[in-house]
């Protein structure tokens, strides 16, 4: 017969109470940076079915057309992740163009049946007006996109300078879509930045934290709304969700709420979809935006800085560079 440990029940209880302050002081820290960004922002991630792939993500219930690389009948895998890496394999030069741009793959084994597995590997005539069938529930199809190093960049416009934005379909294909659509009105009417802080005396001109330092307010970001007007913008499911870094380009909770960091915050963790970043050259820009006047307010009991002038901004294309 076993013998009873004396102490034991008292040891087993501290433990216990220790797990749950520790929970419980997680989730303060969660809710906290959740409030800086907006007041009464209702913030709620759906689930993402694949988390294995890294950046090899794509879009169920979708199918992209184009001219064919690979015919999906003779080149099947059991995942979409592998379809994706397949694709990914005919894009390793260093500025493109990739030989296979877009990937679709059978997924849906009910659905699919014999065609179950199928990878399709395409190529778009043009990858900022990707040509596709269909959306929807009843899609058996799951389609991505694959973007060599110097394409997938945008600009966005301010009457202060312009912001090369480079995008991440990879990663954040529902993201993409959206921006793609806003590249098509010719205008992004009611974008806007709103909200302007600097990096003050917490992080380095690197974005590095400094020792002893704050973590804000301020918070080192401007903020503004990808809300355009004759744009029907549906809230984005959680895509990838990188540590937040000087550059990246974020939605706050499912958008169309966006922020664009001026430091790296690892305090943060992995909570916002990082669906783009500014190139290195044009953070003088952003950094000039958070500069403007503001005036302070709070957000749920946050202070922060509001700009007294919102500032207005628009997507553009940047035309292709002639090759010599």
């Amino acid at each position: 017969m076993g013998r009873r440990q004396i102490g034991s029940e008292p040891r087993l209880w501290v433990s216990l109470i220790l797990l749950l302050m520790g929970l419980f002081s997680c989730l303060l820290a969660y809710m906290y940076i959740s409030v800086i960004f907006r007041p009464n922002e209702d913030i709620k991630f759906s689930s993402v079915s694949e988390t294995n792939g890294g950046c090899c993500r794509g879009i169920e219930g979708f199918e992209l057309w184009g001219s064919v690389v690979k015919w999906g009948s003779d080149f099947k895998f059991n995942s979409s992740v592998e379809c994706c890496d397949s694709c990914k394999a005919m894009c390793n030069g260093e500025l493109g163009p990739c030989l296979c741009d877009s990937w679709v793959f059978c997924g849906n084994l009910e659905g699919c049946g014999s065609r179950f597995g199928e990878c399709w590997l395409k190529k778009q005539k043009d990858p900022l007006t990707p040509d596709w069938q269909e959306a929807g529930n009843n899609t058996i199809w799951t389609s991505g996109f694959v973007f060599g190093k110097g394409e997938a960049t945008v600009k966005m416009e301010t009457k202060y300078g312009t912001l090369h934005i480079k995008l991440l379909p990879e990663c954040a294909p529902r993201s993409f879509m959206y921006i793609l659509e806003l590249l098509t009105m010719g205008h992004c009417i009611g974008c806007r930045f709103y909200r302007a802080e600097g990096r003050g005396q917490s992080w380095d001109k690197k974005g590095n934290h400094l020792n002893l330092a704050s973590f804000g307010p301020p918070f080192a970001l401007i903020q503004g709304t990808l809300e355009a007007e004759g744009v029907t913008f549906k809230k984005i499911p959680l895509e990838e969700c990188p540590v937040i870094e000087r550059g990246s380009v974020a939605w706050i909770g499912s958008g169309p709420e966006f922020f664009i960091s001026l430091a790296n915050h690892e305090e943060w963790k992995k909570t916002y979809t990082v669906f783009g970043y500014v190139l290195p050259e044009d953070m003088e820009i952003a950094e000039k935006t958070a500069a403007l006047p503001t005036v302070p307010d709070v957000w749920n009991n946050i202070n922060v800085s509001v700009l007294e002038k919102p500032v207005s901004f628009s997507f553009r294309r940047i035309k292709k560079a002639t090759v010599n």
